[in-house]
């Protein structure tokens, strides 16, 4: 493992033992690398709508997770300055979804990420897409 990656893997250990967010709905770190990140859920009765599918949020959630996870990854405080979802299918009760955040750009203070969603099985369920703002000081020592 690089060195790059282990600090990637360092800071978003670090936001994740921090959040509560991640406990409360069984959200996983799966990985995370520099400009990289999967996060995992499984979709809980509790979790679904009105309509017995996965609620947005909670599939926004989970893929917000991942983009945080990505873009602290250099070790840099970084906030969501902006971001938007496609939902492209409904999830299902007992579905594992594993959201794997990319890095598209980084210029001085601004990221952007493309957060894809997907079921274990690989079946496309929302696409996010993250804007990122940088505002200083390091993650972790």
């Amino acid at each position: 493992m690089s060195e790059a990656d282990e600090l990637a893997r360092r800071a978003a250990g670090h936001l994740n033992a921090r959040e509560g967010t991640s406990r409360a709905f069984g959200i996983a770190l799966d990985e995370a690398r520099a400009g990289y990140a999967r996060a995992s859920m499984t979709v809980r009765a509790d979790m679904l709508n009105g309509h017995a599918i996965g609620h947005g949020g909670m599939i926004f959630l989970l893929a917000d997770t991942a983009f945080a996870y990505a873009c602290n990854s250099r070790n840099v405080n970084t906030l969501a300055q902006q971001a938007s979802i496609v939902f492209l299918a409904p999830a299902k009760e007992g579905d594992r979804l594993v959201a794997e955040a990319r890095e598209q750009s980084l210029s001085g203070r601004s990221g952007v990420y493309l957060v894809r969603v997907r079921t274990q099985e690989g079946k496309d369920i929302a696409v996010f897409t993250g804007l990122s703002r940088s505002v200083g000081g390091a993650v972790v020592d």
